[in-house]
């Protein structure tokens, strides 16, 4: 976790052959140059290998912090509405037409790209434009947690392990301000979207996932046992050797109901997602489907698990038992269905191999964590399980009671992040009074072709420079 999205594409455009300004005749021009600079970003992002998008996402952020206080400002233009004090007059000349290519959307042909959305709106230029901030910062929050997981190094100190959760974390809010503001920004267009992508229900649901992720990394930072698992797992950690994993005690009881926070958060996206599904704009790829449900289970089997370790504090090691095996039913996985047997048995053959698949995900930097740590907790569970159960058995036996009822007791959740408002960025009144003079260049960017960046990709296993070779291949489908 959080959710690896993967970053849009999109169309050449010339605003100039679309707007004109009379009080600002540089802005089209000024605008357009900023979004060509973002659509090559973006395309030069699409190519990189898994390894070499993480440090990019720097260069998008830029892109995209650049071209939208102009892009806003030809918004504001068209609604009569200043701008840093000024009077902005922009004026529509014919019909926008732009081209995104979604990447929440479902594709209709199994294993086929989508294809790219013509969109003739500027104000659907403004939501892919948006999400596509928001899916980087998501993107910087997987990126600031990756050497928490990595095994190609030691384990981080903790300090470094609390910076990398505390930068994930601002990086997940600003994500889900990002989504709440599109949500209340899409009430205003009565018309239909074209796709599920920029629907405000997916925005709505989109917003409830980050601060799901966001409450889950809250109680991650003071949580000791994931660390000590991950730990014991990574073979080029020495730490062992010298002393054994601090496991301090935790507010157990506060960050359960944190836990349930998330997990609520988490059931209220996966119903927004549906929902949106039911609206004849298409369906949401079914891996963000997957993956928040995975989320709820994993708050849910998070809170089991530290309602456990308050009953175990307690001395009540047969309810702290129970607790476990009531966090691994919400997981979705049964209760010592390896524990009690010897030897080698095919489920945990296929529990090492899938672990072994994770591991190399997590060092390749490719669609790691798409269980939204849901794997993770449960060795955690085993982890105290075993320990436990071995407590109970030889020290002090008491009976584990059955988790129906445990179950039933569970408290409602309890929020620790509170979503600020989203303030667009602007431009400064000096840019804007430069912007005052004619465009010293003519605005070319719509010269393009839409869809170059696919053109000039040979088929995959052809030798290069046959492409016309494989004309054929084209209408397969």
């Amino acid at each position: 976790m959080p959710f690896p999205f993967t970053l849009p594409t999109t169309s050449s455009f010339s605003f100039s052959a679309y707007f004109s300004s009379d009080s600002h005749p540089s802005l089209p021009l000024s605008a357009s140059t900023y979004r060509g600079v973002l659509r090559d970003a973006l395309k030069k992002h699409k190519r990189l290998p898994p390894h070499e998008q993480s440090p990019h996402l720097a260069a998008i952020l830029l892109a995209l912090n650049n071209y939208i206080p102009y892009l806003l400002a030809v918004d504001s233009g068209l609604g009569s509405q200043p701008v840093a004090g000024e009077e902005l007059d922009v004026v529509l000349k014919s019909t926008p037409d732009l081209e995104w290519r979604p990447t929440l959307s479902g594709a209709s042909i199994p294993g086929r790209e989508k294809g790219r959305l013509k969109i003739q709106s500027l104000e659907y230029e403004i939501y892919f434009v948006l999400s596509t901030l928001a899916y980087t910062y998501t993107r910087l929050s997987r990126s600031s947690l990756h050497p928490l997981y990595s095994s190609a190094t030691s384990s981080p100190s903790a300090e470094a392990r609390t910076l990398a959760i505390q930068t994930a974390t601002k990086n997940l809010l600003s994500a889900a301000t990002i989504y709440s503001y599109l949500s209340t920004r899409s009430d205003s267009v009565s018309s239909s979207p074209p796709c599920i992508d920029i629907t405000k229900s997916t925005f709505s649901a989109l917003s409830s996932l980050a601060l799901a992720e966001a409450t889950l990394l809250a109680v991650l930072k003071d949580d000791p046992y994931p660390a000590a698992v991950a730990q014991d797992r990574n073979k080029n950690d020495k730490e062992w050797m010298i002393k054994a994993p601090d496991i301090p005690k935790v507010r157990a009881h506060l960050f359960a109901r944190l836990c349930l926070a998330a997990a609520e958060h988490a059931s209220n996206a996966l119903s927004l997602l549906n929902a949106s599904a039911g609206k004849g704009v298409g369906k949401i790829d079914g891996a963000l489907l997957g993956y928040v449900d995975d989320l709820r289970r994993t708050g849910r089997g998070k809170a089991c698990r530290f309602f456990g370790i308050d009953a175990e504090i307690g001395g009540k090691t047969g309810e702290g038992i129970a607790w476990l095996h009531a966090g691994m039913h919400e997981l979705g996985f049964k209760a010592g269905e390896e524990s009690g047997k010897k030897g080698l048995s095919f489920g945990r053959l296929k529990k090492g191999w899938e672990e072994k698949r994770e591991d190399r995900r997590v060092e390749k930097g490719s669609h790691w964590g798409a269980d939204a740590g849901r794997a993770e907790e449960q060795r955690v569970l085993e982890m105290l399980e075993k320990k436990w159960g071995k407590m109970n058995d030889t020290i002090n036996t008491q009976a584990i009671p059955p988790i129906g009822p445990l179950m039933a007791t569970m408290p409602s959740g309890r929020e620790i992040h509170t979503l600020k408002s989203y303030n667009p960025p602007a431009l400064d009144a000096s840019i804007l009074e430069n912007m005052r003079a004619p465009p010293d260049r003519a605005d070319d960017y719509g010269d393009g072709s839409s869809d170059e960046d696919e053109q000039k990709q040979d088929p995959v296993g052809a030798f290069p420079g046959t492409k016309e070779d494989y004309s054929s291949s084209s209408n397969y489908y």
